[in-house]
Order: C-alpha cells, then sequence, then structure tokens
C-alpha cells in the first residue's frame, strides 16, 4: 500500500512541478538546440481583405470606442470590414456600434460569444477573420502586424499580445499572462502555439471551424487546425491592451466561467486524441494544456497520498506541512499583500478554477452563455 502511495505521491507532485516550471525550461532548451520552421518568405502583393468581427454583449460603454479605434487602424480602409454581433444586448449596443461607423452590426438572439462570432463569420466577407474583445484596444500597426505571417500558406491561425493595464488592484493576472506569452512565443518557434486569447487573433476564413456555444476559439483552434496541417503561431508584435481584472475574486470568477466548456473541448471536440497532431505539437499540447487541467487532480493525489505515507518518515510530514503552508499562506494572502502570499492565493485560486468550472458543468451543462468580467470596462 504504502509503494502505491509513494508512485501516486511522487508522479503526481513531479507532473505538478514539470507543467508549471520544468515545461519552459525544456522549450527553452528545444529552442536554442532545434532548428526553428521558418515561415515562407512570399510577402502579400495586396494586403488581403480581412474581416475584423467584435462579439458584444451589454457593451454600450465601450463599444463606440472600440468602434473608433478599429477604423483607426493603419489598415486600408476599402480592405477592411469591421462587424459587431450584438449577442442578445439589452441596452443600446447596436445603436451606439452604428453611429460610431461600424460596416455591419448584427442583432442576434442570446446564444453566448461562440455563437454570435458564427453568425458573424456567415456574413463576413474577407479573406481573413480578425477577432476582438469589445473592451480591448489595438496597436495602429497591429491589424498590419497580425496578417503579415499569414503570407505563408501553411499558417493557419495567428494571435497577437495582449497587455493587461490597471494593475493596480489584488490580482496578478497580469504577471502570469507575461509568463504566459514568453511560454507561447517559444511554442510558436517550434510546433506551434497550444491556445490564443481573445484579445486580438485571426484565421483564414477557409479554416474557420463553426465551434458548438461551448467552444472557446482560445483553445480550440489550435489543435483543431494543426490537425488539419496548419499552423498556429503568436505575433508578440501585433499588440492590444484590454483592462484586467481588479481582484482576484473577480479572476477566479472570470477562470471559472471559462472553464466550464472545458470537458466538451478536452474530450468531446477530440483534443485528448494525438491523431493528426505531429510529434513536437502533441509533446506542447500535453505538457502545456492536459497537465495545467490535470492540476486540481494532481494535487489532491499528492495530498491523499501523502496522508498514507505520513508513518514513513519526517520527510512525508515535511510535505504535509508544506502542502497545509500553501492553504495558509493564500488564505492569508487574502488580508496580507506580501508577495509571497499574494502568489500563493492566485495559484490556489488558479487551480481551484477549473475544478470549479467542471463542477458547473457538472451540474448545469455547457450553455456557452457570458458574462463580462467585473472592473474590466
Amino acid at each position: 500500500m504504502s509503494t502505491v502511495a509513494a508512485i501516486l505521491f511522487w508522479v503526481s507532485a513531479a507532473l505538478i512541478v514539470y507543467t508549471h516550471a520544468g515545461y519552459p525550461l525544456v522549450l527553452r532548451a528545444l529552442v536554442a538546440t532545434r532548428r526553428r520552421p521558418g515561415l515562407n518568405p512570399r510577402t502579400w502583393e495586396e494586403l488581403p481583405r480581412v474581416s475584423l468581427l467584435v462579439p458584444a454583449y451589454d457593451e454600450e460603454e465601450v463599444i463606440a470606442a472600440k468602434v473608433a479605434n478599429a477604423l483607426a487602424l493603419d489598415y486600408p480602409r476599402e480592405r477592411l470590414q469591421l462587424i459587431v454581433a450584438s449577442d442578445g444586448s439589452s441596452d443600446a449596443t447596436a445603436e451606439r456600434a452604428r453611429a460610431a461607423g461600424a460596416d455591419l452590426v448584427l442583432e442576434l438572439p442570446p446564444g453566448g460569444k461562440v455563437a454570435a462570432l458564427n453568425a458573424g463569420v456567415e456574413r463576413a466577407e474577407g479573406e481573413l477573420l480578425a477577432f476582438s474583445d469589445a473592451n480591448s484596444a489595438w496597436a495602429s500597426d497591429a491589424l498590419l502586424r497580425l496578417v503579415e505571417p499569414f503570407a505563408d500558406p501553411t499558417v493557419g491561425y495567428v494571435c497577437g499580445q495582449v497587455r493587461f493595464t490597471d494593475e493596480a488592484g489584488d490580482n496578478l493576472e497580469g504577471a502570469y499572462w507575461r509568463y504566459e506569452m514568453a511560454v507561447r512565443e517559444m511554442e510558436s518557434a517550434l510546433g506551434g502555439v497550444t491556445a490564443g486569447n481573445g484579445a486580438i487573433y485571426a484565421v483564414r476564413a477557409d479554416a474557420y471551424l463553426p465551434l458548438a456555444p461551448s467552444g472557446s476559439h482560445d483553445l480550440s483552434f489550435p489543435f483543431e487546425l494543426a490537425k488539419r496541417g496548419r499552423r498556429s503561431l503568436y505575433a508578440p508584435w501585433a499588440r492590444a491592451e484590454e483592462k484586467m481584472v481588479p481582484t482576484m475574486e473577480g479572476e477566479f470568477a472570470r477562470k471559472r466561467r471559462m472553464m466550464v466548456g472545458l470537458w466538451d473541448i478536452v474530450v468531446g471536440e477530440g483534443m485528448l486524441s494525438p491523431r493528426g497532431y505531429s510529434p513536437l505539437f502533441a509533446f506542447e499540447l500535453a505538457s502545456h494544456r492536459l497537465l495545467r487541467y490535470l492540476s486540481p487532480l494532481l494535487h489532491l493525489l499528492v495530498l491523499l497520498a501523502n496522508l498514507a505515507l505520513l508513518g514513513d518518515g519526517w520527510f512525508y510530514r515535511l510535505t504535509l506541512l508544506a502542502q497545509l503552508g500553501l492553504i495558509a499562506a493564500a488564505l492569508a494572502g487574502r488580508v496580507l499583500p506580501l508577495a509571497p502570499l499574494r502568489i500563493a492565493r492566485y495559484y490556489v485560486m488558479t487551480t481551484a478554477s477549473i475544478a470549479a468550472g467542471l463542477w458547473d458543468r457538472w451540474r448545469r451543462g455547457a450553455s456557452g452563455r457570458w458574462e463580462k468580467a467585473e472592473g474590466t470596462r
């Protein structure tokens, strides 16, 4: 019995450390030693026509500014179609988007973000489809930079860099996101990114996949396109800014909502199936995505195995104290603004959000309906 518990303890603990700390180090070594897959040196003879889609749900506070930001991009106006897809908004979102100059405003019944994007794509005319959140502000050259990699016909998806503003609260998402972007830049140089972001990304029109309402472009497009022989890249020079959720409680609620559809994506859409992946992309996906999503279970296994091993010496008593100390530090981080305590709190809440999202999925299903994150407008 103690042998089984020891194996569970050490394997689970090693996987937790690997996915969060070891994997980036392995990527760095691979980037340094492997020949990077280059882009086809082709450039656009004429810039492609782009349809920029902005899904919106009760965004009257920010939609006019978003439309103005999109129309001010350094991109030929005749080559840009701006579509605002209002998903059952009960405020003046549609009227303000039209008044601000959007080319097409869709007033849709409530169906969720992905359903709104699917409807918008049906009316899109561009060779490339770009997407942005209503509260994201793009740099003036962001669209030009975003479309550059698509001159290579093997590229199917490109995400840009999002920077979070207003980091005055206690949320550490901004710091985490900088770490995440560094990881994605290395992935992009190897097998391709394993996830994008909703603030700034684009996909070829002929590669667009109409997902179920519970789906996620950020998580689904990279692996779905990899199965179809298309590369997904990160373009850090295509920049956008977005206001950050000010509190960790708000960040927990946001991530919890995001995780509701995770089961459907990993199992239902086939992320778990290795068929169609290159070996390098399969390695990235397992290391960065699947092990991260298993973190709550791995932590539970470490704790249970540790309890079973308490009679096997002082070391296991020490590791149990370390685990309990992490939880205690996370709780203390709510009232004491010390950096180590805040980091512990952010890590525990982020990990817990995965389990909470799956719990919500089991209880209520995955409807795809969305809610705006508090404090981000």
